[in-house]
């Protein structure tokens, strides 16, 4: 635990009469506030506040612990940023969970380069498809690609991913080509589940429309859907990054190039904007770089 911001998210609490008010004034997550809470309460070994539907008090250890509290955060503002030997650099570990396509395709590059950037900073990768709960798992970053993110979390957008409807040279000649989208009705069309599993929406002339689609294999993760349709099982959607060498080598064939997949946008999701690490956000600041400049999978 970080007991400096734990301390922190403690005073703003009593000083702001709710969490809610809290998490608004220090840019962090209504959960990540109350996790902070019991933590610091857990390390003190003793309730600190009263909560209720109706307002918030200090128990007795809390009224003794808030000055010590208050006194300790001024003297962190007095030395923050003094290092005696002026190194400055970012350090620590970082916790970051990311989809598998995303990781293997492009986010490990990009952690190597960083990380010998900031050889004093240390990374663990939590592989999932799901969306993780960054305060249970524990995770102080989340790589997610989609456009709907819940309203209360914290997130900064860092790209765009863009996909391409593909399939191999052998399984087209067996089963022809579609030329239209109403066309994929007649294929199979090897779906991934967190995508809109009968549903693939496009774009033409900047006017959104969808296409119903079936198939006989569906899966939680993109590369997997890869791999079948490598092996000439169907048609899929699949991210530019992870497609694009195949699709310039004629591994693979893009369909309907003149229709747009739906772009989803790459966000990164953390606890909090003000109680950030340096290493988190020298981490945020390198990704959105590196994705701000064009990607080479964009083809």
């Amino acid at each position: 635990m970080d007991r400096l911001t734990a301390t922190r998210v403690f005073v703003e609490v009593v000083e702001r009469g709710s969490q809610t008010a809290a998490a608004e004034a220090l840019e962090m997550s209504r959960a990540m506030v109350s996790r902070y809470l019991g933590e610091l309460e857990t390390w003190v070994g003793a309730r600190l506040l009263h909560r209720s539907t109706r307002k918030l008090s200090l128990t007795d250890t809390g009224e003794q612990l808030l000055p010590q509290c208050r006194q300790m955060l001024a003297v962190a503002e007095t030395m923050q940023g003094i290092s005696p030997s002026g190194d400055s650099a970012p350090r620590g570990n970082l916790r970051i969970a990311c989809s598998q396509s995303l990781a293997q395709a492009w986010l490990v590059h990009a952690l190597n380069e960083f990380l010998a950037l900031y050889p004093q900073v240390g990374i663990d990768l939590l592989i999932s498809s799901e969306a993780v709960n960054l305060v249970e798992a524990r995770v102080d970053l989340a790589l997610r690609i989609t456009n709907q993110l819940a309203p209360n979390v914290i997130a900064r957008q860092l790209g765009v991913c863009r996909s391409a409807v593909c399939a191999t040279p052998a399984y087209l000649k067996r089963h022809g080509t579609p030329q239209r989208p109403e066309d994929l009705a007649q294929h199979n069309c090897l779906n991934y589940a967190y995508f809109g599993r009968n549903t693939w929406k496009f774009k033409r002339d900047g006017e959104p429309f969808a296409v119903a689609v079936n198939g006989n294999l569906s899966a939680n993760e993109s590369m997997v859907l890869l791999e079948a349709t490598l092996a000439h099982a169907g048609i899929s959607q699949q991210p530019l990054y992870s497609v694009s060498a195949l699709l310039r080598s004629g591994v693979l064939v893009q369909l309907l190039p003149e229709y747009q997949s739906q772009a989803l946008g790459i966000h990164a999701l953390y606890g909090s904007r003000r109680q950030m690490p340096p290493a988190l956000r020298a981490l945020l600041d390198f990704l959105l770089e590196r994705l701000t400049e064009k990607p080479d999978w964009d083809c």
